[in-house]
């Protein structure tokens, strides 16, 4: 018997949006499919029924699986099946987790799964977004312990107006891209890309989503109210109200103490283990009824935690001596290596990274095989977090979500300033390496980034920098710090990064362990942050003013020739014979765009002049008048034929081979030879015409052409000499 099902509708951005729950994954805890436009997902949350034995932590997962079917496609890998989440899929999981998990309760420790699966996809309407709306209201519907809902919408902005929800052409030519997720009260998550848009503008648009996102909330709480299913019961993990008292009692003072003195990563960690040790032997002991290593280490933990805020809010002191809107001492450097194509080093406090540069064809361009419309990007930005950076030891195992995550808001950052393809025609792949982490190296990733663009000589249209905000709030009172390090970033409520050039925005990332933020906190920390990111933006161009006028040695120069579309085929030759054939001789790497746009990149200015010559030889149509340089490739009674483009032959009658009259064609030219020829006529059937005669006597086109349709005497031409004196002449 078919279950019944339950299906709720709300219009958003004028489309409407179908949510449809007990159809499908009955024995999940809770399991929608959620419709906007063609594109459709599913999601199901479910929760282990007990705790994960030893986690001190919530054990909350979060997958996004992008099924090729969904979009009628194959996938591309070798066994014609999906395999490991595309970089879009990564983002995605991330984008619904960050708005997930702040709504927990912090004492839950069972297993919490959601999973998504892409059902439908229309290449107009995004699905990261739905994604989230999808994984909200399973969770509503869903017996999981949750103080949802959430909602998430995307807002571009076109025409100085906003857009609820773009598609995928909408966004192409949008100065904004912003998606957020947030409660009925205040924002949870933002992740934004933008084209330098100033900071009052971002703030109304933050303002505009929070407001697009309501129907989707109420929605959900009528699902919730008809359909939830009670929330199962869990073990809260915790520790006693006595033993707290008991550590912090023991160790507040000292902590305190500790904080204030303005220590270094280092000094700091070593300070506080030290007490953490002595907390620990003192009160871990064998007597019957002693508290566990465990439970004072989360008690002491909870002790720091309250001792660093409480200097920040109370005192105004970081743990590093600062104040709440200092940016720690900056220092920069490029060229730092010799043979890469550039390279830039930005080094903020304690955090370093090193971003290196490679320039490379179109044909180095990343094809992506995934559910949006893109097929290629010619940007690349990957980000490696290696444990010696935080002076830890772990496997090396590739990149993580995290990695990528950074990666790509690095790139989201950089995107707007990159020169086009048509202004510059490479392909950018730019490495950032962390190797000394305290707080936001993705930001740092973004000043490396900007130096090595600007040292290998891209033409970029501004430099970009950017700044990681923080926040400390304790009911009505908050301070919002600028430059957070790792601490602030570990037990403060926010994480609230900013990158853009000196007029605006490019890209913005906000993530909360809190219920949500008020419009004036966003509007603050951006104020505070746009100062900051100028200041450091002084900084870097200290070292690097402007991109360097020239490409480094090492770099390819790529010059472009326009051809037409039916001659590409030419060009390539039978099974790419020609093109190898060009590319072996010339040491060049040739790439054909659709469009029949032809980039040569040589190490060598003979080799791109050999290289574009042929090609030019290779496209070039014969015209009358034109004199070329060719090879003899066969001889008759009447005249020898000259090969004068790539598989272009003409004629020369023999009375056109010299100066005066010519017995036997080889008594001239013979098969291989090279002689010059001035083209004199081509047939309506393309048949070419042409004169060795015109080019010794230097005649002019109109002379050649009469000359080609007789009206000249050819005797004239030969300046009345005699026949028998051709022996002595040069040919």
């Amino acid at each position: 018997m078919k279950p019944e099902v339950k299906q709720y509708r709300v219009a958003i951005g004028g489309r409407e949006v179908i949510v449809e729950s007990g159809h499908i994954a009955g024995l999940a805890g809770g399991a929608v499919t959620y419709r906007y436009g063609d594109s459709m997902v599913m999601a199901t949350a479910t929760m282990s029924p007990t705790p994960r034995e030893g986690t001190d932590f919530f054990p909350l997962s979060v997958d996004y699986e992008e099924r090729m079917y969904a979009g009628g496609r194959i996938p591309g890998s070798f066994f014609r099946r999906e395999g490991r989440p595309s970089t879009e899929a990564i983002l995605t999981a991330r984008l619904i987790d960050r708005s997930l998990r702040p709504l927990f309760p912090e004492d839950l420790r069972n297993d919490v799964q959601v999973i998504l699966y892409s059902l439908s996809a229309d290449s107009e309407n995004p699905l990261d977004i739905m994604a989230v709306n999808a994984a909200s209201c399973a969770l509503m519907v869903s017996d999981v312990p949750w103080n949802g809902p959430v909602g998430a919408v995307r807002i571009g902005l076109l025409d100085d107006e906003f857009v609820i929800n773009p598609t995928f052409a909408q966004i192409e030519t949008s100065t904004l891209d912003l998606r957020l997720a947030g409660t009925k009260d205040a924002i949870l998550m933002v992740e934004c890309g933008a084209n330098e848009v100033p900071e009052d503008v971002m703030v109304r648009a933050l303002a505009f989503g929070h407001q697009a996102i309501q129907p989707i909330i109420v929605m959900q709480e009528q699902m919730a109210a008809e359909i939830g299913k009670p929330n199962l019961e869990y073990t809260p993990f915790g520790i006693s109200d006595t033993l707290q008292a008991r550590v912090s009692e023991m160790v507040a003072a000292r902590l305190d103490e500790i904080v204030a003195q303005g220590y270094g990563k280092t000094e700091l960690s070593a300070a506080v283990d030290a007490l953490r040790e002595e907390t620990l032997v003192a009160l871990v002991t064998d007597e019957e009824g002693a508290p566990s290593a465990k439970d004072v280490s989360q008690a002491f933990e909870n002790a720091y935690k309250n001792a660093v805020r409480r200097a920040i809010l109370d005192l105004g002191i970081r743990p590093d001596g600062r104040k709440t809107d200092e940016v720690r001492p900056i220092w920069c450097d490029v060229d730092f290596s010799p043979r890469a194509h550039g390279s830039g080093l930005f080094t903020r406090g304690e955090t370093q990274v090193l971003t290196l540069a490679t320039l490379g064809t179109p044909r180095e361009a990343q094809t992506l095989d995934n559910l949006t419309p893109t097929e290629a990007k010619r940007y690349i930005h990957h980000y490696n977090f290696p444990p010696f950076s935080t002076g830890e030891v772990w496997p090396l195992r590739g990149a993580k979500r995290r990695e990528i995550g950074h990666g790509a808001l690095a790139e989201r950052a950089l995107e707007p300033v990159i020169p086009s393809e048509e202004e510059f025609p490479y392909t950018l792949r730019l490495v950032s390496e962390v190797l000394s982490s305290n707080g936001s190296t993705s930001m740092a990733s973004v000043c490396g980034s900007t130096l090595a663009l600007m040292d290998t000589g891209v033409p970029i249209k501004a430099p970009v920098a950017g700044i990681a905000m923080g926040l400390i709030k304790e009911g009505e009172k908050y301070a919002i710090l600028t430059d957070i390090q790792g601490l602030e970033d570990h037990l403060g409520d926010m994480d609230f990064k900013v990158a853009g050039t000196s007029k605006g925005i490019t890209a913005l990332q906000m993530d909360i362990k809190i219920s949500g933020l008020s419009a004036e906190i966003i509007s603050q920390a951006l104020e505070q942050a746009r100062k900051a990111r100028l200041f450091i933006l002084d900084k870097m161009l200290e070292v690097m003013p402007t991109p360097r006028p020239e490409l480094k040695p090492f770099v390819p120069r790529i010059v472009t020739v326009k051809v037409p579309v039916d001659k590409i085929g030419a060009i390539i030759g039978p099974g790419g014979k020609n093109i190898r054939a060009l590319q072996e001789e010339s040491g060049t790497q040739i790439d054909i765009g659709e469009d029949g746009t032809v980039f040569i990149a040589a190490t060598s200015q003979e080799g791109e002049r050999i290289a574009r010559e042929k090609i030019e030889m290779m496209v070039d149509v014969p015209q009358v008048g034109r004199i070329y340089t060719g090879r003899v490739v066969r001889t008759t009674n009447f005249g020898a034929f000259v090969e004068i483009l790539p598989n272009q032959d003409g004629m020369v009658h023999i009375s056109q081979l010299g100066v005066g009259r010519i017995d036997s064609v080889e008594d001239v030219v013979r098969v291989g030879d090279e002689i010059t020829v001035m083209v004199t006529a081509i047939d309506p059937q393309g048949k070419v015409r042409l004169s060795r005669q015109a080019v010794l006597e230097g005649w002019t086109v109109e002379e050649a052409i009469a000359q080609d349709r007789g009206g000249e005497n050819r005797s004239k031409k030969s300046g009345g000499r005699n026949r028998d004196d051709r022996k002595n002449r040069r040919y």
